[in-house]
């Protein structure tokens, strides 16, 4: 075994972040030969420990640390310091997600093209094409076990799911099924198929659904190439005189800073922690950050136009039975102006608990409606709309007055909707509740968001250098050994569950390092 790596290990890559991109770049450079040092904040929870209980499973995974917020959306008035649901732990919201595996839509990478000019909208097209992805997403379906693909059968629907199929019909949509999933239908790569436990956002203990934590890491920790540091809360990355990176500074789980020496480094902390890094690593050469000569870094923050709707019955429907969003409609994802607004939407099944449907659900915690909702839980079914929002420049992760344990600025995340992302959630809100009316529903509730899960943008992807942070290879288009390897890459944020593209793009980057590398050109 070669790791653990020293300190002052020049040769290593160094990784922050092991989620979607960051565990599954770590793996696929370990499984090539390169050395590499992975930084995680969090610590190791793995299937035996999650907690089927969602108040202890969130205090047990989710990314407490303070943020600020601004902004006109919602999530800043109720839950100021949590604009985003996500996960501080080995595997990062990999633990967390439902698991849609869906592909970008080939408009969707050139939505300026395809969408035009749509007045205060930072589009962009993407520096790259579907057709340049395609290799890579069939190697990521195949890594992910993605139902519907490569042979595998779906899973089965729930009864959230049936009321959903059987409303879809009356509607005459076309595309309802129970989704691509990463989810195992059947046992695969020595884990076992879902249970139907339905607890996917509190970590699956069957294993069945794919994580870095338990997939990714393990493999790349086997091939004695890849060292996972836990609780190594990254507080800067550093430079030499030239302007290459070549060192990341971290306090480790007793309070000390350590310093470890770098080759290459790629920064996978999320469309949040990654710009706030490096804002954070500021310096004479670099005065406005690292990777920022474009003024973009932070920039251009997109979090999914969402929303949920609920429906009660006058029979009970058990929606928490079962694997949480194994169910969506696809025929809303595509672009037709006609409707009042560019982009399209999927709708998807959603369950929450209790405790989370009392924190979530408008009006909240209080008030005849919402006890009478709570009492008619059972009967519920629900779903969640997740859709395409413009790129506003205005919509940014900022450094915050306000500072952390390690006395470095958080992050302070602005968001306020755009006209076009509020038009897309009334028409999705009226196409839930005419769906769930359609068979029978007694009442609807549209839901406004909740904080975050699907964090993009904010150090995209761009041909030319002056309009975003990295080129199509994640590579900083200012410092050459830099990467970025997360969902902040986004060039825009397309209508689809995001963690595929997340995973596509990492596979395609540790070819392209491997090469630089080879090439002594990193």
């Amino acid at each position: 075994m070669t790791a653990p790596y020293d300190l002052n290990d020049d040769s290593v890559v160094v990784v922050i972040g092991t989620g979607a991109g960051g565990g599954t770049l770590a793996n696929e450079l370990a499984q090539k030969g390169i050395d590499v040092v992975a930084l995680e904040a969090g610590a190791r929870h793995l299937p035996p420990d999650y907690l089927n209980d969602e108040w202890a499973s969130f205090g047990q995974l989710a990314w407490t640390d303070m943020r600020t917020t601004s902004g006109s959306w919602r999530v800043a008035n109720d839950f100021a310091n949590l604009p985003a649901w996500i996960v501080k732990a080995v595997g990062g919201s990999t633990v967390h997600w439902a698991g849609a595996s869906l592909r970008i839509q080939d408009h969707e990478f050139r939505a300026k093209t395809h969408y035009g000019e749509i007045e205060g909208a930072n589009l962009l097209d993407w520096p790259l094409t579907l057709k340049d992805l395609e290799p890579y997403y069939e190697k990521a379906e195949y890594k992910l076990g993605v139902t519907r693909t490569n042979g595998i059968p779906g899973l089965p629907g729930n009864n959230n799911f049936k009321v959903m199929k059987a409303g879809a019909d009356k509607l005459g949509y076309k595309n309802c099924h129970t989704g691509r999933m990463a989810i195992n239908s059947e046992p695969r790569d020595g884990r076992a198929s879902c249970q139907q436990l339905g607890f996917c956002f509190q970590g699956c203990k069957m294993g069945a659904k794919w994580s870095t934590a338990y997939t990714e890491i393990p493999a790349g920790e086997a091939t004695g190439k890849l060292e996972v540091r836990e609780q190594a809360h990254v507080i800067k990355i550093e430079h030499d005189e030239s302007g290459q990176v070549n060192a990341v500074v971290y306090q480790d789980g007793d309070g000390n800073q350590q310093r470890q020496k770098a080759r290459a480094v790629c920064v996978a902390g999320n469309s949040i922690e990654s710009p706030r890094l490096l804002l954070n690593s500021a310096s004479t050469m670099y005065p406005d950050g690292l990777a920022n000569s474009s003024g973009q870094v932070g920039k251009n923050y997109m979090r999914h136009m969402t929303g949920s709707v609920y429906a009660a019955f006058d029979k009970p429907v058990n929606m928490y039975r079962g694997t949480t969003m194994a169910g969506i409609i696809t025929d809303e994802s595509r672009h037709d102006t006609s409707r009042g607004f560019a982009g399209g939407y999927e709708m998807e099944t959603l369950s929450i608990g209790v405790p989370f449907m009392a924190a979530f659900l408008n009006p909240g915690a209080w008030g005849r409606e919402f006890s009478a909702t709570m009492d008619m839980y059972e009967n519920l079914a629900g779903m969640w709309i997740v859709g395409e929002d413009m790129p506003q420049e205005s919509n940014a992760i900022t450094l915050s007055d306000e500072t952390d344990h390690t006395g470095m600025p958080v992050a302070n995340v602005h968001f306020d909707d755009h006209p076009n992302d509020v038009a897309m959630r009334k028409h999705a809100y009226g196409q839930g509740m005419a769906l769930y009316d359609s068979v029978g529903a007694t009442q609807s509730y549209p839901t406004p968001p909740y904080p975050s899960t699907h964090n993009l943008g904010t150090n995209r992807m761009s041909a030319d250098s002056s309009q975003g942070v990295v080129n199509s290879y994640g590579q900083s288009h200012d410092i050459k050994n830099l990467f970025v390897s997360d969902g902040s890459v986004f060039t825009t944020g397309a209508a689809e569950n995001p963690t595929l593209t997340i995973v596509t793009l990492a596979i395609r980057q540790a070819d392209y390092i491997a090469e630089q590398m080879t090439a002594k050109a990193i």
